[in-house]
């Protein structure tokens, strides 16, 4: 597994994650033909390597045409662009998710919908340019998981096609809710919403750097100078390096939350577990234990991903009394998992299948179970039994 690691030290923009990319060993002729195919016209991009403030790094420029006409577009526009091209599948479906994500943002901000939203700036060809090349240079260089570091916003003032305003600018603060961000004392806007809308929907964990084999290191220079540090991005690409792990299986970084309770009801807890895992929680759960003066309580555990903690701790510090919430990371080993379906005298049930080896595990999805038991007017459990049947049939060679 190809792991990339941004590390964004003074920030990112569009432009420093496709040239950090570059400087890391994507092929410039092949993004250059892969970026041709998208049909739009009025720009020129200009690919040179430069020393930036004492760093050897690529720039990767996008020059407009100024006497061509770049109208503003909505995001149907965009996707219709990308759609268009001759791009990879992949690349077309990231690339698109990115632009919706940054669509969503300015919808949030200005308070209207994503069909109504004018792009302005980050709808021009230079983003359109900079975000399709991001994920096609990904593309290139083989990478399976993005992994990045806490995000530095900067401070002060930006000055766009609203006026002047707060750094972060709003579509960058609506696009890192829940994302560590970084403290630093460089001023100006250091993280623009085109690299936000591109980490934050390509990056699985936001962190330090992961255990990894560094095979190949690639620095992105921006347009300006960092009055504290070089104001470049450095990309690390390295295969995962876990001696303990099995062979076949996964692993990823999740962050786990755990507050102790012994003021708390039972049924609030169970209420609270039911709302963390509606908003999306890896798993939920509470144990007892007895805390001091010999008073019975719970430990409630939340795992989620990285960028969700902010949302589980919000419901958490909502639904109880807690005061506070202890956060860790942790490493975790995985099986590959897969969905089916099968058909039972109950109707379709869905089938959760892990494998290890050459041998497969298969559990019903509750949800499925329960509802067809209820229109069915019978036990869960029939259902259940009736689902693995189903599919230990099905997985038999004939």
């Amino acid at each position: 597994m190809t792991t990339a690691y941004f590390d964004c030290f003074n920030g990112a923009g569009g432009d420093m994650i496709v040239a950090s990319l570059l400087d890391a060993g994507a092929d410039a002729s092949r993004l250059r033909e892969g970026l041709s195919s998208l049909g739009v016209v009025g720009y020129e991009i200009f690919i040179e390597n430069i020393t930036k403030q004492g760093f050897a790094a690529t720039r990767f420029d996008v020059r407009l045409d100024e006497t061509a006409d770049q109208p503003h577009r909505h995001l149907k526009h965009v996707v219709e662009i990308i759609i268009g091209s001759a791009l990879p599948a992949s690349v077309k479906e990231k690339s698109i998710r990115i632009f919706e994500r940054l669509a969503m943002a300015e919808a949030a901000v200005h308070g209207t919908t994503i069909e109504k939203v004018h792009f302005h700036e980050v709808g021009a060809i230079d983003a359109i340019v900079d975000v399709t090349g991001a994920v096609f240079a990904l593309h290139l260089l083989g990478v399976d998981r993005v992994i990045c570091s806490a995000i530095p916003v900067g401070s002060g003032t930006v000055t766009c096609q609203h006026g002047v305003m707060p750094v972060p600018a709003p579509a960058t603060a609506e696009l890192l809710k829940g994302i560590p961000i970084a403290a630093t004392n460089e001023t100006g806007e250091l993280t623009t919403p085109t690299a936000a809308a591109v980490l934050t929907t390509l990056a699985e964990n936001f962190g330090p750097l992961p255990p990894m084999r560094i095979e190949s290191i690639g620095f992105g220079a921006g347009t300006r100078d960092g009055q504290t540090r070089p104001n470049v991005l450095r990309v690390m690409l390295g295969s995962q390096t876990n001696e303990t792990a099995i062979p076949g299986t996964e692993t990823d970084l999740i962050s786990v939350l755990e507050t102790n309770l012994d003021d708390t009801t039972p049924e609030i807890v169970g209420y609270c577990i039911e709302r963390l895992l509606d908003a999306g929680a890896l798993d939920a759960y509470a144990m007892p234990i007895q805390m001091k003066k010999s008073r019975p309580g719970v430990i409630l555990t939340v795992l989620c991903e990285a960028g969700q903690v902010a949302t589980m701790e919000r419901i958490v510090f909502r639904e109880t009394k807690t005061l506070g919430i202890r956060r860790t990371e942790a490493r975790r080993t995985k099986l590959p998992r897969r969905h089916e379906t099968v058909s039972t005298p109950f109707g379709q049930i869905s089938m959760k299948i892990a494998t290890l080896d050459d041998s497969a595990q298969a559990s019903p999805e509750y949800e499925d179970c329960r509802a067809a038991a209820k229109a069915h007017d019978v036990p869960i459990g029939d259902v259940m039994t009736a689902a693995r049947i189903a599919w230990s049939s099905s997985s038999t060679p004939q």
